[in-house]
């Protein structure tokens, strides 16, 4: 089974045309590398639905059962959470890493490098610099040579709060704390019916 992800309905499209049994629907709200076109989850999911006839999965911004609970009205089959599972006990990323999105409050990422490819990132020594290069106009040839190699693996594998890249979504400022992955399911889980019943 292939399952792609997608940030648009072109590339949706194109994905099903190949062959791909599942797409992820993910909005830029998402960590890590992101559609150039900056469509949001809440609209890119339904979009998505309409054009395509296999299974759609959201993601991007989403981190609990309410999050869940919004992209099945918007008719996805499921979810995506990277930066909530990232940040659980078993996740084999850095403490630093979790730390720092366990600290992060709503405003706390930024999406940058878009010249080369863009990646929404906490707003990290690197962040910043990126950030500040990009609003100087650096070329996409500066912004790949500040960018090196490896520099997510220096952060969110080796923890570097200086040089290295903490890749995680929006959906940081719901993350509150370091859990098992089991608990989080539950936790989604019963987020997510409790919705549904105060829905009519």
């Amino acid at each position: 089974i292939v399952v792609h992800v997608i940030a648009s309905v072109k590339h949706a499209l194109k994905a099903t045309e190949a062959g791909c049994d599942a797409v992820v629907a993910e909005g830029f709200e998402a960590g890590g590398h992101n559609g150039i076109d900056e469509i949001t989850t809440l609209a890119l999911v339904p979009q998505v639905v309409d054009a395509v006839s296999v299974p759609v999965i959201a993601a991007g911004g989403i981190a609990d059962g309410r999050g869940m609970a919004a992209a099945i009205a918007l008719g996805a089959e499921g979810v995506q959470m990277g930066t909530r599972f990232a940040v659980t006990v078993e996740s084999s990323s850095h403490e630093n890493y979790k730390r720092a999105v366990v600290r992060a409050m709503d405003s706390d990422t930024v999406l940058t490098l878009k010249k080369i490819a863009p990646v929404r990132l906490v707003k990290t020594a690197f962040a910043l610099k990126a950030l500040e290069a990009e609003r100087r106009g650096a070329t996409k040839e500066e912004l790949e040579q500040l960018l090196g190699r490896n520099r997510e693996k220096m952060g969110i594998f080796e923890g570097n709060m200086d040089e290295g890249e903490f890749e995680a979504g929006q959906s940081s400022g719901l993350v509150h704390e370091i859990l098992p992955a089991g608990e989080v399911v539950r936790a989604t889980m019963q987020e997510y019916y409790a919705v549904r019943k105060r829905m009519p």
